[in-house]
């Protein structure tokens, strides 16, 4: 059996559980990352459960810390062949992290920044390497002048846009970055699921968990987009993204997220 590797951040969440689910199922050695290590032991072994022969193991950190993400990749062993960076976080009121850097920003934008730049590198040389960014639908309101909400007053939904609209333009600037080395990024927007981070935003949801997992896992593992990069999907299609149209913004932002 060809046992890929695979990260999956975010993952104790409710699309999280389904996405775990899905890559565990497909017999690949499984990776779970999250804050709350309690949580991701409960999921580990509840997917083992579930899941005949899985292999699952968890790493906890806090990918709001640079320090914490490239700890974790000083830590990992061997190659990597999928990396999904689904971890979001949505706080009603401003947060900052130990470091100072505002917390939805931090955790939504440079945790998959951080993610991408310290594990790409184990991707190399691998057959069909892709990391997928779970973005979303719901994207806009981007100011690279104030990303971390100094000059605005902070609105979480306002923010929560922001990152999934930083999330897509950055899979465009990565793809590009990546491609020579065959490693594939794409951004996808997962179902309308009702869970915490949709309801800190005001919002329920109408699909289960599964199906808001289809498209970051049809991104992870189809094989109909071996070798697509710098694309974004929405159920399961590939679709237009303006985002990606304005190179010089996405260029500005990645500059921006490099000096953090």
């Amino acid at each position: 059996m060809n046992c890929k590797k695979v990260i999956v951040t975010g993952a104790y969440g409710a699309i999280g559980k389904a996405i775990s689910e899905g890559i565990a199922r497909k017999g690949y050695a499984l990776t779970l990352v999250g804050r709350d290590e309690q949580k991701l032991k409960k999921l580990s072994e509840t997917l083992i459960r579930k899941v005949e022969s899985a292999e699952v193991g968890y790493y906890a950190l806090d990918l709001s810390r640079k320090v914490e993400v490239e700890d974790f990749a000083n830590h990992w062993q061997g190659p990597l062949d999928i990396l999904i960076n689904n971890a979001a976080a949505t706080p009603v009121t401003r947060m900052e992290t130990p470091e100072g850097i505002e917390l939805q920003f931090a955790t939504n934008v440079l945790g998959y920044m951080w993610m991408m730049e310290f594990f790409h590198p184990f991707m190399k040389g691998r057959e069909d390497a892709r990391i997928v960014n779970v973005a979303s639908y719901w994207a806009g309101d981007l100011d690279l002048e104030d990303l971390e909400f100094h000059k605005r007053k902070y609105n979480n939904d306002m923010a929560y846009r922001q990152s999934k609209q930083a999330n897509r333009m950055l899979t465009g600037v990565w793809g590009e970055k990546l491609k020579d080395q065959n490693i594939a990024v794409l951004a996808a927007h997962p179902g309308d699921v009702n869970s915490k981070l949709s309801n800190n935003l005001g919002y329920g949801g109408w699909e289960s968990p599964a199906q808001g997992a289809a498209t970051p896992l049809f991104c992870a593992l189809d094989e109909s987009l071996r070798g697509v990069t710098s694309k974004y999907v929405e159920k399961k299609r590939i679709t237009p993204c303006h985002f990606f149209n304005d190179k010089a913004a996405s260029e500005k932002l990645f500059e921006i997220c490099c000096r953090y």
